[in-house]
């Protein structure tokens, strides 16, 4: 539960794995908010390569700010954000592809909670280009994902294939 007056965020994703990118919008998020709370989903129809507790893990090694908060959840976000009695949902934009997605989401999510704000902040030049889903392919090649992860991701990447 947030204090009287506190301006929380919520910050869902995956994270599978945790991305610079993904930091660097955690980053600009506590800029602007109060508390950031960075909201790792299970999602029962994905088949992650980190459980839920090695992602919580990553990230809380990645920042360390007092005002980061890393919890999970299941279901539907906009629950999870009325639970947290939240009031924005941070999103993070790459591409047009991503926007077409973020976009139908968040008209669902105002739809079924009107009170809770969609914000989206665009991926920084440096990161564009990167998901989650290329780094576990690349990596899963053999391929160098370390100027693209936090060092922790990279050392978990690594121990997944075996070196």
């Amino acid at each position: 539960m947030s204090p009287a007056g506190e301006r929380v965020a919520i910050y869902p994703g995956s994270f599978d794995p945790v991305t610079n990118g993904h930091l660097d919008i955690v980053s600009r998020s506590l800029a602007c908010f109060d508390r950031v709370v960075v909201a790792v989903a299970d999602n029962l129809r994905k088949t992650p390569l980190f459980t839920v507790e090695e992602r919580k893990a990553h990230l809380r090694e990645a920042i360390a700010d007092p005002r980061l908060e890393v919890d999970s959840f299941t279901g539907l976000l906009i629950e999870y954000v009325q639970r947290r009695q939240a009031h924005v949902v941070v999103r993070g934009l790459r591409a047009l592809a991503d926007f077409e997605f973020e976009f139908q989401l968040a008209h669902m999510n105002r739809r079924l909670a009107p009170n809770i704000e969609t914000l989206f902040l665009m991926t920084g030049e440096r990161d564009f280009f990167v998901s989650s889903s290329l780094v576990k392919e690349v990596a899963s090649f053999g391929g160098d994902v370390s100027a693209l992860v936090p060092p922790g991701v990279n050392r978990a990447l690594l121990a997944r294939r075996g070196r």
